[in-house]
């Protein structure tokens, strides 16, 4: 196995992203590792040889749920920054009756 270190690290700032965002082919290492000059990575993203991952977005779900009206979590003695008079005031409470 041929190292491709070099190739993915150009064609990373050829790209504008990540080593990590960066696909090589697999059926043409012996091609790509010829390429030792941004311009030949060039031509290798021209031919699809190179190309940049898609992003993946990650699921909110499971942070929403945990955020839903009635959680009991972090309302707690230590979470709270005003006076109870503050927080829910008696007279709208009063008004509320």
């Amino acid at each position: 196995m041929v190292s491709l270190k070099v190739q993915r690290r150009l064609a990373a700032s050829l790209l504008n992203c990540g080593k990590g965002k960066v696909w090589l082919d697999p059926c043409e290492p012996l091609l790509i590792s010829m390429a030792s000059s941004r311009m030949d990575i060039r031509k290798l993203v021209k031919d699809n040889l190179v190309t940049r991952k898609p992003n993946i977005s990650w699921s909110r779900w499971r942070n929403r749920k945990g955020n839903d009206i009635g959680n009991p979590r972090r309302v707690g003695y230590g979470k709270r920054k005003g006076t109870r008079e503050a927080r829910l005031p008696s007279k709208l409470l009063w008004m509320r009756r």
